[in-house]
């Protein structure tokens, strides 16, 4: 029996001119006693998502009532599904998720269905973004160096990304140059309202979307309602899969007081990254509500939203106000839609005015905007929060807590302890915010007129996240001074935010090997965990573009910005960071005299065209992709052996730990990204079959490769696997005789032995990245389970997504209460016949001396729709079967 009965029938709306149909949550509100109102909006959002579904014969009246009683615990165990309104999908992620789709055509056609089901039915927006790489910097000609090294480089990557926008419906390509993902979604592709017309009638509901990049909630700023997935998840979105998610836990973030003068948007995130995550997150929403929201602009509030995911959370909702109306004005969005924004919102309660009453929340955080200080975030996670006069202090205090490092008893080289070696000004997460970029300009003219100069061993670049960006450097006039200090263009991407920094000098990188120094890395990125920004960089720090110019110039992270100066000027004198910190006033006038409207619309008239590079790129034609003998590109080999039905689910009975690792293992450690170091398992096999050193690329360009990615899989090089703790890298022991060896060759062993393996992991396994070759290296390893003390949610949703099963300690049992070291065979069993969402697993642990104990385990099937992808081997499996 159904908890009430809800009528599907649409509303009508009106604003300015025309008229518009949509499901009204005042529907719902009169039945339920007004309780709607009080939901938090994001919830509101997904509650008129069930409505829409309920219409069209998907959703129950069950569903949409459980959204609605969450309001009496204002928590829930009951799940929904979520059809968002459109799909991004990047480069990185986006080129294995359509190697996937066309090698599911291939099995779908194998097993007598028609592969063109296998196809996109909602708006696919394909953006090229994680490609360019930071080869030359430093001088005018590395912008157009790099575009051409990117397209010699991603030749048959490029071919084959063109016969998929062909070959699959609904897909719309931005080729490389365009900017970054979040970026572009923030100035262009965001409606915050979205329309379709249907039946003669133009339909009008919120703006929702699923992107396969971590930082998807960017938009978030706008009121648009979507978060980061990875490309199993998002492929499968994309083709009319609801996304299962249990109705999740809101946080309110209430923001008080108002920033003082001279603080900047970075400043702010990183104060409320460090207190959030403190925090457990992991799952639930953040709706940022108070006074202190009004005092931000919309960009200063997208810089936050960006590193939700560095939070732990899901989702970072600003809900709809007048700024956000500001905003799509200035970035050239037309009066029709803007008006329809404004009439849309406050039709459904969506909006918020300053004096609201707030929302109910499951709980409450208070943050105080007036006490925040200039800061930095580092050496290894974005929540390690420094205000800059301690920064020395924490540098010097992290270099004495480093076991593992031979002292270099003061060898003085190219570089010692602390120095820059990369500075770099990247990331949707700042270089989107003009209010900090034009700071960073400013701040260079104001060097540059003093006479200072950046050392030579830093390497500067800009890698700005849309051309819209470079367009009002240029017309202020501050791109020049960006440049005289090193800081020219060096494309329209990721860039050194993902790890594709580049080289730098041979003779400091051969230095740093050498005598063992921690080099130091500082960018305006959202992640700086260890090995991702540069293998030269032992310590990375987060920092807003000003702040990335000042400590190029200063040349050390041991230099105290507050009390030392930057350098001397032209006549010897000092220079201090506060002679040359710009005004606000004078930053506000030139953000208002360069960002208006036409500025915008402009750049994004014609994004699908591209450069002459790529449209001299053929590609073929044909639903079915014609696999070419390459490198790059390789049909996966997950569909390879599906049959029409699923087997059995097994109990796992006699396994091996693979590995065993510390907290916060992140996807950077697990997924292969940046460089492919020499004397790795993936470099051996590269140059096994013929690839010399010099055309590796990177791991990157190497994503429809399974044979080169498994080989990197828990490669990282800073990587500590507890099994080896002598030892950095993708090194394991082989059990029972201990040998060591690399990851991937044990992992083979075990597999010609029969033996199955899992993996063991701490707190806040799978952090950072939506890399869904995180889980898929894992599954290719023969991974069996991963056993940890709690997931991240993107690489938890991963692992099921591709038929590894997460399972999780229960409260007070860890790898260390249990003293597990490697030598241990697992027994788990509850993983076969029928299993229920967040059931027990029951497990026993053999030790070496022949001990046992029985412990029982968490399995992280959240939802009974995770129970069914985990009973077909993952999701891709069960669309393929689904689509016979």
């Amino acid at each position: 029996m159904e908890k009430f009965d809800i009528q599907s029938q649409p509303s009508t709306l009106e604003a300015g001119s025309k008229k518009y149909e949509y499901y009204s949550l005042a529907q719902a509100n009169a039945q339920r006693g007004e309780e709607v109102d009080r939901l938090p909006y994001s919830l509101k959002i997904l509650l008129e998502n069930l409505l829409r579904q309920h219409a069209e014969g998907i959703a129950t009246s069950d569903d949409i009532a459980n959204v609605i009683d969450w309001l009496k615990a204002r928590t829930s165990s009951n799940e929904v599904g979520f059809r968002p309104a459109r799909v991004m999908m990047v480069d990185s992620s986006g080129i294995p998720c359509l190697g996937d789709m066309a090698a599911m055509r291939d099995a779908l056609h194998k097993l007598g269905g028609d592969p063109q089901k296998i196809n996109p039915s909602i708006p696919v927006d394909f953006i090229v973004d994680h490609s360019v790489i930071v080869d030359y910097s430093g001088t005018p000609e590395a912008l157009s160096r790099n575009v051409a090294l990117e397209f010699q480089r991603n030749q048959e990557r490029y071919a084959f990304l063109k016969w998929g926008a062909k070959a699959f419906n609904n897909m719309r390509l931005f080729p490389p140059g365009t900017g970054i993902c979040h970026q572009i979604n923030l100035e262009f592709l965001a409606r915050v309202v979205w329309s379709k017309e249907e039946n003669g009638q133009t339909q009008v509901y919120p703006d929702s979307v699923l992107g396969m990049d971590s930082h998807t909630p960017m938009v978030n700023s706008l009121g648009v309602l979507g978060w980061g997935v990875g490309g199993l998840e998002g492929g499968t979105a994309a083709m009319g899969e609801p996304v299962s998610m249990l109705i999740p836990e809101v946080v309110g973030c209430v923001l008080t007081g108002r920033p003082k003068p001279g603080i900047t948007a970075t400043d702010i995130v990183l104060t409320i990254v460090e207190a959030l995550r403190k925090h457990d997150l992991v799952g639930k929403f953040i709706e940022y509500v108070g006074q202190g929201v009004h005092h931000l602009s919309a960009l200063d509030r997208a810089t936050i939203a960006n590193m939700t995911p560095e939070i732990g959370a899901t989702v970072g909702f600003f809900p709809v106000d007048s700024e956000t109306i500001r905003f799509l004005r200035q970035t050239g969005r037309s009066a029709e839609q803007v008006e329809l924004v404004e009439a849309y919102c406050k039709a459904q309660g969506l909006w918020r005015e300053c004096e609201d009453p707030l929302p109910e929340y499951t709980s409450i955080i208070e943050i105080d905007l007036s006490s925040i200080s200039a800061s930095i975030a580092g050496p290894r996670h974005p929540q390690q929060r420094i205000s800059i006069q301690d920064a020395p202090a924490a540098f010097s205090g992290w270099l004495a807590s480093l076991n593992d490092r031979k002292p270099t008893n003061g060898v003085q080289g190219s570089v010692k302890d602390g120095d820059l070696i990369i500075a770099a000004i990247t990331s949707c997460t700042n270089t989107a915010n003009p209010y900090v970029m034009v700071a960073a300009g400013l701040l260079a003219r104001n060097a540059v007129e003093r006479g200072l100069r950046v050392p030579a061993h830093v390497k500067t670049s800009l890698s700005p996240g849309s051309r819209v960006v470079s367009d009002y450097l240029e017309k202020s006039g501050l791109m020049r001074s960006l440049e005289q200090l090193g800081f020219n263009l060096a494309g329209f991407g990721c860039m050194t935010c993902i790890g594709n920094s580049g080289g730098i000098d041979e003779t400091i990188a051969r230095d740093i090997k050498q005598h063992d120094i921690a080099a130091v890395a500082v960018l305006s990125g959202n992640r700086n965990f260890e090995g991702r920004v540069h293998p030269s960089a032992r310590a990375n720090f987060l920092a807003s573009p000003p702040l990335v110019v000042a400590y190029a110039l200063a040349g050390s992270i041991r230099k105290n910005l507050v009390t030392e100066p930057l350098g001397a000027d032209k006549d010897g004198k000092p220079v201090y960071l506060r002679d040359i910190w710009p005004g606000q006033s004078e930053i506000q006038e030139i953000v208002d005299a360069s960002l208006v409207p036409s500025a915008f619309s402009s750049r994004y008239l014609d994004v699908s065209r591209g450069t002459p590079e790529w449209a001299s790129i053929n590609a073929a034609d044909g639903a079915l992709f014609a696999w070419p003998r390459s490198t790059f590109v390789r049909r996966p080999p997950f569909f390879d052996q599906l049959a029409a039905s699923p087997e059995p689910t097994e109990n796992i009975v006699g396994a091996r730990a693979l590995a065993i690792f510390g907290d916060m293992l992140t996807t950077d450690h697990i997924s292969p990204i940046g460089a492919i170091s020499p004397g790795t398992s993936a470099a051996n096999y590269m140059q096994s079959i013929g690839i010399a050193q010099k055309d590796f690329v990177n791991f990157g360009a190497r994503r429809l490769n399974h044979s080169i990615m498994v080989r990197g899989t828990f490669a990282n090089i800073r990587i500590r696997n507890e099994m080896t703790p002598n030892v950095e890298g993708g090194y394991t022991r082989h059990m029972p005789d201990g040998e060591q060896m690399f990851i991937f060759d044990a992992a083979e062993k075990y597999r010609t032995e029969n033996i199955p393996v899992v993996v063991v992991g701490g707190k806040d396994y799978g952090a950072g990245s939506s890399r869904d070759w995180a889980a898929k290296g894992t599954r290719l390893l023969g991974v069996r389970a991963v056993i940890a003390e709690s997931f991240e949610r993107i690489h938890r949703s991963n692992l099921v997504g591709i038929g590894v099963v997460p399972l999780q300690f229960m409260p007070g049992e860890t790898r260390k209460t249990l003293e597990l070291d490697g030598a241990e065979v697992f027994d788990i069993d509850g993983l076969d016949g029928d299993i229920l969402p967040k059931s027990r697993a029951g497990c026993v642990i053999t030790y070496a001396d022949g001990r046992k104990k029985r412990i029982s385990l968490l399995i992280r099937l959240d939802t009974s729709r995770e129970v069914e992808y985990f009973k077909h081997g993952g999701i891709l499996n069960i669309a393929i079967r689904e689509r016979l």
